[in-house]
């Protein structure tokens, strides 16, 4: 209705007044996801007094600053157990973590894997650019083996998650991922995560030109974009276990997982709240 009544852009209704431009550098994907996370809020029905967003520490933690509804910016690997208790508190609401895969899978490693084993109603996006962009580029826990980072002027020597499959060994009942070419897949994805019951995850790969792009020769962020229509295989239902990422290697994406197992507040209620008020 504001957006109507001033004549401005309809998604303004979702965006704070005044913070807009962002501060993302030129080329990054995060407005990209920013504004395919508005689309799918509006595919699936939500409203933003129906919804909530968490967000961690770095780039895409400034997500939560821009939305105009109930955001929250936690501290450095918080957003999950910041976000488990709104939602457990507030079951009506969809609650979205938005985060880097520093933030969640370096320090907030262990909240994630946690979470999904117990399959708390979140919906996760992790918007993955390998590398930690805010901090000057150093390298992830998903940065791929022989990626140059400031703190791998050499080449990475280490192994890296390949997080769609984490996310399912975990218990997550939807995974997916999408590169920010893959606009309206990812669009899709968002509104199919917010009407699902559970544990979610999709991984969205980024084009970080500054940090990442630049040590690995990867061009300008257009270029980042044209390497993934050239190099991904929209592959539905593939084995996670099949999905690791390598440096300049062919991008597996599409729906790995969609399936359904109780969550946490089902079983609580059934264990716990019925036992309860049958001794009561």
């Amino acid at each position: 209705m504001r957006a109507e009544q001033h004549g401005l852009h309809p998604d303004d209704i979702y965006l704070k007044p005044g913070r807009i431009p962002h501060i993302w550098c030129p080329g990054c994907g995060l407005g990209v996801v920013l504004n395919t996370f508005i689309n799918g809020l509006k595919m699936a029905g939500r409203q933003v007094d129906q919804s909530a967003v968490v967000s961690g520490i770095g780039c895409t933690g400034r997500v939560a600053g821009y939305l105009d509804m109930d955001t929250y910016h936690t501290t450095h690997g918080r957003a999950i157990p910041f976000a488990t208790g709104l939602a457990l508190v507030r079951p009506d609401l969809a609650v979205t973590v938005f985060s880097g895969d520093g933030d969640l899978f370096a320090i907030g490693g262990n909240h994630f894997i946690h979470a999904a084993r117990r399959n708390i109603n979140l919906k996760i996006i992790c918007v993955n650019n390998f590398n930690y962009g805010m901090t000057g580029g150093q390298a992830a826990p998903t940065t791929p083996v022989t990626a140059r980072t400031t703190t791998t002027p050499y080449g990475n020597f280490e192994h890296s998650f390949n997080l769609p499959f984490l996310a399912y060994a975990s218990g997550a009942v939807y995974v997916a991922r999408w590169t920010t070419f893959h606009a309206r897949h990812l669009v899709t994805a968002i509104a199919e995560s917010l009407t699902k019951k559970g544990f979610t995850f999709i991984e969205v790969i980024s084009p970080c030109p500054i940090g990442y792009g630049r040590p690995n020769k990867l061009g300008s962020g257009l270029d980042e974009m044209k390497f993934y229509r050239e190099n991904s295989l929209v592959q539905n239902d593939t084995d996670p276990r099949d999905a690791d990422i390598s440096l300049k290697g062919k991008i597996i994406v599409g729906k790995f997982i969609d399936q359904s197992r109780p969550t946490f507040d089902e079983l609580y209620a059934e264990n716990i709240l019925s036992k309860f008020k049958r001794e009561n």
